[in-house]
């Protein structure tokens, strides 16, 4: 007799789990069937909205249904972060975000939601050298010239960002605790007033991504100084890196990725994955990238999670430190 119960409750928790599981398959089988909507936390036309939009394009056409990329600027990009960490874990809202993800809690105190743990990473879109930029005007025609200034006029000079936190505020930190230079942070709501306020000289300096800031370097309305990244850029190859120009062993790796709340199923994950890179893989992504500065950066998902991981300990350190 106890051996027929035991085997009638182990045969009810195996029907059970089944059919617990079974709206999870259903869900994942058919993925994608409605709707794919991307926030990105920062203002159209920066690096991170410009990227989504790249990829969102071409995944319209690869999974057969529509990408949206809606923009939720604010707060260094907190504000659209927490509405993906809340939303539906099915994998119909997903969130690009750019470095300046990984320091947020290093900056804003009770995030509505926890880094690392409210996410899972699906894969990095690219790597982006950001390029220590002057107004074309501008007296400074090194970086050397640029430092001595600063060390010259302690905090007179300033320097412009996408937003605190931001990988563009991240990277001038970084440089700024390197170099010892004292100047003023001035934080902007998104990529293209820092561009704007930089080409007229009315703020001192900035480091932007090069897919942003190319136009402006082309058209000869800033000058580009060095590029923070550990090789020159492909697209402006005679700008010398930040080491070359002065700061041996100054790297700064400029990343934007895709994301989805954390308990999205993982067939949805690897899924899209696999498409993200197919669609980085094409040769006129490709080519359209090379000409934006911008390199892939493929990871497997359980990678891209310990990457951010990693990223969230270094990073966080140096802005923990920098100046409030």
């Amino acid at each position: 007799m106890k051996k027929r119960i035991f085997a009638l409750s182990t045969w009810v928790l195996l029907a059970a789990a089944v059919f617990a599981s079974a709206p999870v398959h259903a869900q994942t089988a058919d993925y994608p069937n409605k709707v794919i909507k991307i926030i990105v936390p920062f203002t159209a036309g920066s690096a991170t909205d410009i990227m989504a939009r790249i990829v969102g394009e071409r995944l319209t056409a690869s999974m057969g249904q529509p990408v949206v990329v809606e923009n939720r600027p604010g707060a260094g990009g907190t504000l659209g972060a927490a509405q993906v960490a809340k939303s539906e874990p099915d994998g119909y809202t997903l969130l690009v975000v750019s470095t300046g993800h990984v320091v947020n809690p290093a900056l804003y105190g009770n995030l509505p939601y926890d880094t690392v743990a409210d996410f899972a990473g699906v894969t990095p879109l690219a790597a982006l050298p950001n390029m220590l930029v002057v107004a074309a005007n501008s007296p400074f025609k090194t970086m050397a010239e640029l430092i001595a200034a600063t060390k010259a006029k302690p905090g007179q000079l300033n320097y412009a960002s996408a937003g605190v936190g931001s990988a563009t505020h991240v990277n001038a930190e970084k440089f700024r605790a390197t170099t010892g230079m004292q100047v003023t942070h001035i934080p902007f709501k998104g990529t293209p007033e820092t561009i704007v306020e930089v080409s007229a000289g009315r703020v001192d300096f900035m480091f932007t991504p090069v897919l942003s800031s190319i136009p402006s370097i082309r058209e000869n309305r800033m000058r580009a100084l060095a590029v923070s990244t550990a090789k020159r850029s492909s697209a402006l190859p005679d700008v010398p890196t930040v080491a070359e120009a002065g700061l041996p062993g100054f790297v700064f790796d400029f990343w934007i990725g895709l994301l989805a709340p954390a308990k999205t199923p993982r067939p949805v994950v690897n899924k899209l994955n696999a498409e993200v890179r197919k669609v980085l893989a094409q040769p006129e992504v490709l080519e359209r990238l090379s000409k934006l500065g911008a390199e892939p950066m493929p990871m497997t998902p359980e990678r891209f999670d310990s990457y951010i991981k990693e990223e969230f300990n270094t990073l966080g350190t140096i802005m923990k430190a920098a100046p409030k």
